[in-house]
């Protein structure tokens, strides 16, 4: 395995980049020459600027989310967050193809931020039933306002460029070259004096009189007793209520609850048994599949209804064999 993280000076902008196959997740290796790269730049004098960026496909798609129940290595996803927004030199993200959960967390840690036109980011964790747990919670009402950042934390869905930038998340969308038009970015920034700003300084707004309590009987009646997404909104609301350091330590304490519970844990298992599911021992990912023009399911009881079904909701043709009047009819 080469160099998790890359360092490239261009001109007086340090390049960092995130080089861990085949979605960047920042696992402990990536964290740790992540430290050591923004370490690096602000030590030296000839930098001015700093650019993160991700190597191949996508940004990051986020926390490796293997480590969960591993005591945690240092430096946490947190820690270098933290850096990234401390650091005394302007720090842009440069984004591109994904950046999901961590990997959205970490460019929010950022001062500013680029992305290219198909780009697209969200907060996904409540689909694994958890919360975000590296300052999503926090930073992202702060930067584009409570109601708006709820919606996409509850929802978990991804958020295009032209949108991303709208809501704030984004400064600006680069055609071409992304890495290039960032460094562009930050020298510029750098030469008219814009302020660093510090996602975790700002205030989240100030949402409607009882919008909490009404996204609570919403998520009562929709979430059928998951955990999760109560703890979302009870994050927000922190974020809204509280210091940022108050916030961070609650958003912490409502993680570990909904990671160390059983409803997390199964939906985690699920998410990596579909996965498994698709490999197929033998059989290399390059083979071509066979066009499938039409398919026949014999019996329509409840499971072939249901495959019938799949059929049809993919757009194949289906005939039904049945000798049960009431299950055609059903």
């Amino acid at each position: 395995m080469g160099a998790l993280v890359h360092y490239e000076k261009c001109g007086d902008v340090a390049v960092i980049t995130l080089d861990n196959p085949p979605v960047n997740a920042l696992g402990a290796g990536v964290r740790k020459a992540f430290a050591e790269n923004i370490g690096r730049a602000i030590t030296d004098p000839r930098i001015k600027a700093v650019v993160v960026t991700g190597a191949g496909r996508c940004f990051s798609g986020g926390a490796d989310i293997r480590e969960f129940g591993q005591p945690p290595t240092p430096p946490t996803l947190r820690d270098i967050i933290d850096m990234a927004e401390q650091c005394p030199k302007p720090t842009v993200a440069a984004i591109h193809g994904t950046a999901y959960g961590g990997g959205l967390e970490l460019p929010l840690g950022c001062h500013f931020r680029v992305g290219a036109p198909s780009v697209e980011m969200t907060l996904p964790e409540i689909k694994l039933g958890i919360i975000p747990g590296a300052g999503g919670t926090q930073r992202l009402p702060r930067l584009i306002g409570t109601e708006r950042a709820l919606a996409i934390i509850l929802s978990g869905d991804p958020v295009g460029a032209d949108e991303a930038r709208k809501l704030g998340i984004l400064d600006a969308v680069a055609d071409g070259d992304l890495v290039a038009a960032a460094v562009a970015f930050a020298q510029a920034r750098v030469a008219d004096g814009s302020p660093m700003r510090k996602t975790s300084e700002l205030k989240a707004s100030t949402p409607p009189d009882g919008f909490f309590a009404d996204q609570r009987k919403k998520v009562a009646r929709r979430a059928r007793g998951l955990i999760a997404p109560g703890h979302c909104i009870d994050a927000v609301e922190n974020a809204f209520m509280l210091p940022f350091a108050d916030g961070m330590r609650r958003e912490r304490e409502l993680f570990v609850a909904c990671r160390d519970s059983s409803q997390s844990k199964a939906q985690r298992h699920v998410f990596f048994a579909e996965r498994e599911a698709t490999k197929i021992p033998d059989v290399p990912k390059d083979t071509p599949a066979l066009p499938i023009r039409a398919a026949a399911v014999i019996g329509c009881g409840t499971m072939g209804g249901g495959i019938a079904m799949n059929f049809a909701n993919a757009g194949i043709p289906v005939t039904v064999l049945e000798n049960k009047a009431d299950a055609i009819e059903k």
